[in-house]
């Protein structure tokens, strides 16, 4: 069982996220370093995407299904 006192925040994922993207983006890193960056990345930005998604979730139960999800919006 995982405790959620112990993960990090959205908001502290979110800043790992874009340090990793400024070090990639500054070039200095090798190959292997990039690999392993890039791989971190994306288990962050999938995290995020899935806790983004849940809290969309939340907001159209308490909305009621009044809250449009974007991909539905004209």
């Amino acid at each position: 069982m995982t405790d959620k006192a112990a993960q990090p925040s959205f908001e502290e994922r979110l800043k790992a996220l874009d340090g990793i993207v400024a070090r990639m983006e500054a070039g200095e890193m090798t190959l292997q370093e990039s690999l392993a960056a890039y791989e971190e990345g994306m288990k962050l930005t999938k995290a995020l995407n899935e806790e983004l998604s849940q809290a969309e979730k939340r907001m159209q139960e308490l909305a009621g299904g009044m809250i449009v999800p974007m991909e539905d919006a004209p």
